[in-house]
This record gives C-alpha cells, structure tokens and sequence, in this order.
C-alpha cells in the first residue's frame, strides 16, 4: 500500500518523473494505482483490526495503526512530511519501534510482555530494524541529491557504525544476548561493503542507484542474524 501510494503522490509532484521502478510509470495509471493502494489500506487494517481481537492485546492495534500513520503523514497530503526532512525518523518509528513491538505483541502473551507497551529486549530489536530499515529509504532518495551526495555517503558510514555499535552496547546493557551480538557482527563485512560502495560511488547517479538494494541486503542478513541470537540464546 505504502509503496504504491507513495508513487502516485510522487508522482503528482513530479518526483519520480524519471524514476523507470516507480508503480506508476510501469502501469501508466495514477488513478489506478491511487485506487489499488487505498483497497490495500482498507484491507489491511481490517486484517490488523482483527489480529488485534485475536490477540486479544489492544496495544497490537495501536501501535500498528500508529505506524500506518506514520507512512500516510510521510507520503499523502495535507502533510507530505517526507518533503520536510521527516521522511527518515517517520520511517524509524514505524518500522522500528512501533510495528515491531505490536508484531511482537501479536504473539506473545500479556503474561509474558507485562503492563508497559515495551521491554528492554523488544525496544532494542525494534531500534536495530529501525536503522536498518531507514538507511534503506535514506539510499533510496540518495540518487536524487537531497542532501549532497558527499555528505550523504558520510550519512550512510556513520548509520552503519552507529548500528553495529549499538549491538554491543545493547549486549554489554543485558537488554540483547551475547548471541546477538556474534551473530550480528558475522554480517559486518555486508556493512563495510555497503560503505565502500557509497563513498566511490557517490558522484556517479547511475551507479548510486544501486545503493538501496545494498542496503536491503545489509536490512536482510542483519534481521536474520539478530533472530537467529534470540533463538540461540534460548538454548544457552
């Protein structure tokens, strides 16, 4: 829905003029697209309406239509935020701590997440997902020069350190397991390739373009590396 909507009002800007992937230029509707993301929107917050019930926790639903706020504040007018430099901690939000947390609550039971909407393990999962996931918006946009693609590449190198940094620090706090942590740093070499790549190719916008799917492979192995520590450190 997010995605698809987000090109049809990028596209009403003028945004993803040149932009070969957006939903838009493929299918050559806007108002189909619009139409098609709207449905998901409806559709997916009934489906979210009812796991909430299922789950029998009311905080699944606000924290999930909390970060269905969050994308429709990002993208859709009157607000359009992400042309104000919020895209980025809008998207932190809702796929870190919010959508985590509620996916979370979604499966455990209130006997086991407490009274308080997070615990000290789930806010620091949700903080890692959170990164990983906005540095693959940030490089999504870094083709289009919005913050000047030298200081963007220095963007993309300090979000990348300050991830893998967070992980032995959450480590060291007791709110991650040291399986975590071993598991999270095997992909390290997917980070510093992900830097390389953006600092001698940040002056090349056809080359650069290519900077969120490393970014989707660093989100990818990272998230899997973080569940595989959690599972481990049941047995340990």
């Amino acid at each position: 829905m997010f995605y698809g909507s987000n090109d049809a009002y990028d596209f009403e800007t003028g945004a993803d003029k040149d932009k070969k992937e957006s939903v838009v230029n493929i299918s050559g509707s806007h108002s189909g697209v619009l139409c098609a993301a709207y449905i998901c929107l409806a559709l997916g917050s009934s489906g979210l309406l009812w796991a909430s019930l299922q789950a029998g926790d009311a905080r699944v639903a606000a924290l999930l239509f909390g970060a269905i706020i969050c994308g429709y504040v990002y993208q859709c007018p009157p607000c359009r935020l992400s042309y104000h430099g919020l895209g980025e901690p809008l998207c932190f939000a809702a796929f870190g701590p919010l959508a985590t947390s509620a996916f979370y609550f979604s499966q455990a039971s209130k006997s086991q997440t407490g009274i308080l909407p997070f615990s000290s393990t789930v806010l620091s999962v949700s903080i890692l997902v959170g990164v990983t996931t906005t540095l693959i918006l940030f490089c999504s946009h870094f083709h289009q020069v919005r913050i000047g693609t030298k200081r963007g590449s220095e963007v993309v190198r300090c979000g990348v350190i300050a991830l893998y940094s967070l992980v032995p620090t959450f480590a060291a706090l007791k709110t991650l397991p040291l399986t975590c942590a071993f598991f999270t740093l095997l992909t390290l070499p997917i980070g510093k390739l992900l830097i390389n790549f953006v600092q001698e190719n940040h002056n090349d916008k056809v080359k650069i373009f290519m900077a969120k799917y490393y970014c989707v492979r660093l989100h990818a192995s990272f998230g899997v590396a973080l569940a595989l520590g959690l599972f481990a450190a049941r047995f340990i």
